[in-house]
C-alpha cells in the first residue's frame, strides 16, 4: 500500500473496528505544535504558559478563565477557536465525529485546523486508493484552487502554490520567466500520473478538470468516498457534461458559487456565476432521505466567479445533503 498525504497526520491516529479515527494525544500535539499557533514574541507570560502546558499534556483541561486572562484579544480570540475544535474532538472521540459535531453545532473554529480535518478524513476514507486521478481531484476539498483556462478547457493548481509563484514574478522576474510559472507545471495525465506519489504533499500537479473526463470522474469517486465513510449511506456518484432538463428536486452548492448557481435555477434567474462542474448523487434504496425524494437525484454543483478560485466547501456535503438521520452521527 502505498503511503500518501504524510502531512495529514494520519500516523498520529489509531483506525477504529468501525473505521473511523481516535483522537490521539499525538494528533493534538502535532496541531498545538504548529507555528501559526506558537506565542508570537510580544505574547504575555500567560499565553506562553498556556501553550507549554498543553505542549506537555494535549488533554488538559483549560477554562475560560485561563483564555480570559490573555492579554492580547487576537491571542484570546485563536485560543477560542483552536480549544473549541480540540475540545469538540475529544468529546466526540473520534476524527470523524468530531468533524460532524463542528459542522452541525456550528462551532466556530480555526480555518486552517479545519482543513486539516478534512484532510485526515479523506485519507482514511481513501486508504488503499490507487487512482491518482480521484486522490488529485480530492485535494480540491481541502486546498483551494486557482483557474485558467488553456486550450478552453478549465486548468486547477493549488492556489497556495499559484500565489507563491506570483509573488516570485515581483521579486525575481527573471527567474520565474524562465519557469514559466503555472503553465509551466506538471498537468497530470496517464504518461505521468505515477509522479503524484512521491508529490503528494508537494500539491504541484496541474489537473485538466474540464478537458480530462478522468479529473471529473475522479471528484466523483472523491465525493462518493467522504459521504460513505462519513454518512455510512452507499451513493452513486456521476458527473454530467449536458442536462437539458435537470431534476432540481434538491441540490447541494460544492462550492459557495455552486450554491449561488442552484438558487439561481431554483428562482428561474439567470445565474451570475460560472457552473464548471455538475454531478449527480443517488442514494442506495433505503437510505433515510427526506419523504418524496427517495428516487430522485441530488445535483451537486461546483461553480466559480470570474478569478475563477475554487474554494471547496466539503460541509455542504455534511448538513446540506437531504438525509434525515444517519448513522454516523454517532461517535
Amino acid at each position: 500500500m502505498r503511503e500518501f498525504w504524510v502531512a495529514s497526520g494520519h500516523h498520529l491516529t489509531r483506525r477504529r473496528s468501525d473505521g473511523w479515527l481516535e483522537v490521539t494525544p499525538e494528533l493534538l500535539l502535532a496541531w498545538l505544535a504548529r507555528p501559526e499557533l506558537a506565542p508570537p514574541e510580544e505574547a504575555c507570560e500567560a499565553e506562553r504558559a498556556l501553550h507549554a502546558r498543553l505542549l506537555a499534556d494535549p488533554l488538559a483541561k483549560v477554562t475560560a478563565a485561563e483564555v480570559a486572562a490573555l492579554a492580547d484579544p487576537d491571542g484570546r480570540e485563536n485560543w477560542e477557536l483552536v480549544l473549541a475544535l480540540r475540545d469538540t474532538l475529544i468529546s466526540a472521540g473520534t476524527v470523524e465525529g468530531g468533524y460532524l459535531a463542528l459542522i452541525r453545532n456550528r462551532v466556530p473554529t480555526a480555518p486552517v485546523l479545519l482543513q486539516q480535518l478534512v484532510q485526515l478524513i479523506l485519507r482514511n476514507a481513501l486508504d488503499g486508493c490507487e487512482d491518482v486521478h480521484v486522490l488529485r481531484a480530492a485535494e480540491m476539498f481541502f486546498r483551494p484552487q486557482y483557474g485558467w483556462l488553456k486550450d478552453g478547457h478549465l486548468h486547477l493548481v493549488d492556489l497556495e502554490l499559484q500565489q507563491e509563484m506570483e509573488a516570485k514574478v515581483h521579486s525575481n522576474p527573471l527567474a520565474a520567466l524562465m519557469e514559466g510559472g503555472v503553465e509551466g507545471l506538471d498537468v497530470l495525465g496517464d504518461h505521468n500520473a505515477w509522479t503524484w506519489w512521491s508529490r503528494s504533499d508537494a500539491h504541484t500537479m496541474v489537473q485538466n478538470f474540464g478537458g480530462n473526463p478522468a479529473s471529473r470522474m475522479g471528484l466523483a469517486e472523491a465525493i462518493r468516498a467522504f459521504i460513505r465513510h462519513l454518512h455510512r449511506v452507499e451513493v452513486t456518484v456521476l458527473p454530467v457534461t449536458r442536462e437539458e432538463k435537470a431534476d432540481l428536486a434538491w441540490f447541494v452548492g460544492l462550492t459557495r458559487e455552486g450554491t449561488e448557481y442552484g438558487n439561481a435555477l431554483w428562482q428561474g434567474k439567470t445565474p451570475a456565476v460560472q457552473l464548471v462542474g455538475l454531478f449527480t448523487i443517488d442514494f442506495a434504496p433505503g437510505s433515510p432521505l427526506r419523504a418524496g425524494l427517495e428516487n430522485r437525484p441530488t445535483w451537486a454543483m461546483l461553480a466559480t466567479g470570474k478569478e475563477l478560485v475554487v474554494q471547496f466547501k466539503p460541509q455542504n456535503l455534511v448538513d446540506g445533503l437531504p438525509l434525515v438521520a444517519t448513522k454516523g452521527e454517532a461517535a
